[in-house]
């Protein structure tokens, strides 16, 4: 399949399928973020909705109901080291991933960038604050977290966003998204460079450099302060691979930082995640 040509002077467009309960997606939040502060001058990430979960009429992979993701999640977050309570899904199990998708098409009405904070903000909902993201309250109090307007929100929810959520699902289809994360490279000439599921950071760069071999990576700083101030929120993963330090050792820097009261600590029963406190 072909897509749009970009040119070589333009920015690398990357077209990122994605869905705000995928937990793939979620396990590659530090590949994503280090590769947007190391190449963020020379990509452009287009955040498209995968649509996951239309209802439970899912079947695959051995889930067909919502204690079966309880499970899956639970295996999940040790595997991607990516803390995830799937407690959710016994105590206040979602029932479809299409009112938090549709909620980020209407964020995104009013700010790209915005949007995609909105979007770790209730995937952090999800994840490991239990909170059921299909619910309008959970939905407009993540809005008011990153400084959107609500009544805005309201009204594009209701009305333009779900045409938009639409046009990704269909999207999705003309680039035959067959499961999350699916990212397409797109090169000069139009063609896809396809990377699906969780890869390390070093698969994305190596399509990167296949687009353009001579791209260098910028060289950002690791200080906590600096990483803590582009990223609101981080987990030991993630502080480990954007301050490439090691994985035990960002958690013990994490945890000092806490006890210094430079950070506060939110912690679940299969991992935390640490904010900056301002």
């Amino acid at each position: 399949m072909q897509s749009p040509v970009v040119s070589v002077k333009q920015k690398i467009k990357v077209v990122y399928f994605t869905d705000p309960i995928c937990s793939s997606c979620w396990g590659i939040e530090p590949q994503l973020r280090k590769l947007k502060l190391a190449y963020g001058d020379a990509i452009d990430i287009e955040y498209r909705m995968g649509g996951l979960l239309r209802d439970w009429s899912y079947n695959s992979g051995g889930i067909s109901q919502p204690s079966d993701v309880a499970s899956h999640w639970d295996e999940v977050s040790h595997h991607y080291d990516m803390p995830i309570d799937g407690d959710v899904w016994l105590e206040d199990p979602l029932h479809s991933s299409y009112p938090p998708s549709i909620a980020f098409k209407a964020a995104q009405l009013q700010s790209d960038s915005k949007a995609i904070d909105f979007l770790r903000k209730i995937r952090e909902m999800v994840f490991l604050e239990k909170k059921n993201i299909t619910k309008s309250e959970h939905l407009e109090n993540a809005v008011k977290a990153v400084g959107l307007d609500v009544l805005q929100f309201q009204s594009d929810y209701k009305g333009v966003a779900k045409k938009l959520f639409e046009e990704d699902l269909k999207l999705g289809q003309t680039y035959r998204v067959r499961g999350f994360p699916t990212l397409f490279f797109i090169d000069s000439t139009g063609s896809n460079h396809i990377v699906y599921g969780s890869k390390p950071y070093e698969s994305y760069v190596a399509e990167l450099l296949k687009i353009n071999p001579e791209l260098k990576t910028n060289a950002y700083n690791t200080s906590w302060e600096f990483l803590f101030a582009k990223y609101y929120t981080l987990t030991a993963r993630e502080y480990a691979e954007l301050s490439q330090t090691d994985r035990n050792v960002s958690e013990a820097t994490l945890d000092a930082l806490v006890e210094s009261g430079d950070l506060k600590k939110f912690s679940t029963k299969n991992g935390a995640i640490w904010q900056r406190i301002l």
